[in-house]
């Protein structure tokens, strides 16, 4: 029987989905007030000519992308929105959330991860529990930080840009064997790595018309349960899939290294079992990234001291934590 295990973190929220020991979805919500569902007052700060589109701030200075705004809702202007999409960080860039108008609507906090998963039961655990870790969260970490996935025969890169996220496909196996053989890894991956939106899929091209048929076939059968919508293959052996987006990818996320390190690195300090203090080994722009809240919070949670070494030549992703006798 599927599960969804929750893990509350430092600086984020962990879910997986948890069917016959392992990871068959994940989503991971960051500590950013403006996610999908948040209702607030918000100012019109900016409004383009001519459009229903602008920009609105937030009482804590947050701002967001807003459309279908009122002709009444000029510059400066309060207007109540709702958030529909979170901030998407990109490589060099970031995306503003979104948000439209929600008049009559009372104000509410954005839902937590946990009151957004369904098809299974929800169970809250703890970074000591073991059950992420049993599962693959750390091969699933590894996959998103890399953007590879391996498959029999080849391999899948995902990549965040500006107009989508690209899947491409490489491997040594004949055009048509191989686009059939990703067609399960990248199944697997659009839930296991929350891919929404918009995802364009780079197949090796099939100029046979039938062979071209059948990976949509196979497609079709296999994204049973993903809801979304599909382009065919065209010519060059390009996919399109469109699926409703509210939240970054993990790809997405950990896409922003010092800040995805860091929350790596406080977890792993949460699951140090040896007595004594923590000494948390990072490079400073990951040190940079910890807050001094979730620096006290992992000391709260831990019952323990802090102490930090700097390492410039360390890589992002290799910070680490251990206990010593202070």
């Amino acid at each position: 029987m599927a599960e969804w295990l929750v893990e509350e973190g430092i600086g984020e929220t962990r879910a997986i989905l948890v069917e016959r020991g392992a990871i068959r979805a994940a989503r991971i919500a960051w500590d950013t007030p403006l996610r999908a569902g948040l209702v607030a007052a918000a100012q019109v700060v900016s409004r383009r000519k001519g459009t229903k589109r602008g920009t609105v701030r937030f009482d804590d200075g947050g701002e967001a992308l807003a459309d279908m705004l009122p002709p009444e809702s000029t510059e400066g202007s309060s207007v109540t929105v709702l958030v529909t999409r979170a901030a998407i960080s990109e490589r060099g860039r970031t995306k503003l959330p979104q948000a439209r108008p929600a008049p009559g609507e009372a104000p509410r906090p954005a839902p937590s991860l946990a009151e957004t998963l369904e098809g299974a039961k929800v169970i809250r655990v703890n970074a000591h529990d073991g059950r992420f870790d049993d599962a693959g969260w750390t091969e699933l970490v590894e996959e998103a930080l890399r953007g590879e996935i391996a498959f029999p025969g080849g391999s899948l890169t995902v990549s965040p840009t500006p107009a989508m996220t690209l899947i491409d496909i490489d491997g040594d196996e004949a055009p048509r064997a191989l686009a059939l053989a990703a067609v399960p890894a990248i199944a697997s991956a659009l839930l296991r790595l929350d891919l929404g939106g918009s995802v364009g899929i780079d197949f090796p091209t099939l100029p046979e018309k039938k062979d071209r048929q059948a990976v949509d076939s196979a497609l079709a059968d296999t994204l049973g349960d993903w809801r979304g919508e599909r382009t065919a293959m065209n010519g060059f052996g390009f996919v399109q899939l469109v699926s409703r987006l509210e939240r970054p990818s993990l790809v997405h996320l950990y896409s922003r290294k010092p800040s995805a390190a860091a929350r790596i690195l406080l977890r792993r300090a949460e699951r140090v079992s040896e007595p004594g203090a923590l000494l948390l080994t990072a490079h400073p722009a990951v040190r940079r990234q910890v807050r001094a809240e979730w620096e006290a919070e992992l000391s709260r949670r831990t019952g323990r001291g802090i102490v930090w070494r700097e390492e410039a030549g360390l890589a992002l992703t290799a910070a680490f934590a251990q206990a010593i006798v202070p």
